[in-house]
């Protein structure tokens, strides 16, 4: 089974990978994503995959494309933040699902987007703070962020958008960038956002097509943010997109992400995968 864009949460002693399914065999040309799968583990070797708990049709507002998301548990329920494409809206949306289980099944939340959306409004990442406050990101090439209600399906105050800058991101913002100039590295998509010691971290695909993993770390949830270089380096993955996601569990720390290694895929049939890892003394990595 191909499995892309791996989200991945701990809760009650187990792992969960969330992922989009890329459709077998895989179009040679396109995305094809009706639906998210789940799989569990106790132990990061023995992997249950359960029935699937959620699909794109289940957003009766959205036309389809089950792309990448990420689920969160507050207060004994899960919230799934999806990207899906708008039925009636040119471009694709956030929306929210909520269920009882980390398993499932999960059902759209509020009946509409999250938040009207864009052609750019794709790859959401939550994090729940020390203090309690919910924040998002989401974006591709702009990055946005919003923060939560308590409630997990509202926003508190207006959506905004990043300035990137060389310093922050590696290159200003799109419509900033000048052609040919050749900058430290350019923001793309699929921004994972989490905390380790009072530090905030930003992972993100970068570099345009194909993708490396780089990130950016800051003191706030909100930045301002500072460029910390690459994560994960250009390598033979088969595949020209990336999406990466950080876990800390039974004292180890993972990183997920994708390639195009199972036999029959590559760029449209793409697999969850995953390295265990170690933060420098320094918090970087």
């Amino acid at each position: 089974k191909y499995t892309a864009d791996p989200g991945a949460m701990v809760h009650d002693g187990k792992v969960y990978i969330y992922a989009g399914h890329d459709e077998c065999p895989p179009p040679k040309e396109h995305y094809q994503l009706n639906e998210w799968c789940v799989f569990s583990s106790p132990d990061m070797k023995t992997w249950t995959e359960h029935p699937v708990p959620l699909k794109a049709k289940d957003f009766s507002w959205a036309k389809g494309e089950a792309w990448a998301s990420q689920v969160i548990e507050r207060d004994g329920k899960f919230y799934w933040y999806v990207t899906v494409e708008h039925g009636t809206i040119h471009g694709k949306s956030i929306g929210v699902a909520v269920s009882d289980s980390p398993v499932g099944p999960f059902k759209d939340a509020i009946g509409k987007p999250l938040h009207d959306g864009s052609w750019d409004y794709i790859d959401p990442t939550v994090f729940i703070d020390d203090d309690g406050r919910a924040y998002l990101y989401w974006g591709n090439p702009n990055i946005y962020y919003a923060e939560l209600n308590d409630d997990m399906i509202s926003l508190k105050g207006e959506v905004g958008k990043l300035e990137q800058t060389v310093e922050s991101f590696g290159a200003p913002n799109p419509e900033k960038r000048v052609k040919d100039v050749k900058y430290k590295d350019t923001y793309t998509e699929g921004p994972w956002l989490h905390k380790r010691e009072g530090k905030y971290y930003l992972l993100y695909a970068a570099g345009g097509v194909p993708e490396h993993i780089a990130y950016s770390m800051s003191d706030g949830p909100l930045g301002p943010w500072k460029y910390m270089g690459e994560i994960m380096p250009l390598q033979d993955t088969g595949s020209f997109t990336n999406h990466c996601g950080v876990i800390d569990y039974k004292g180890n720390s993972y990183f997920f992400y994708h390639t195009g290694k199972l036999p029959g895929g590559g760029g449209f049939g793409r697999s969850a995968a995953v390295e265990q890892f170690k933060n420098n003394a320094d918090g970087t990595f």
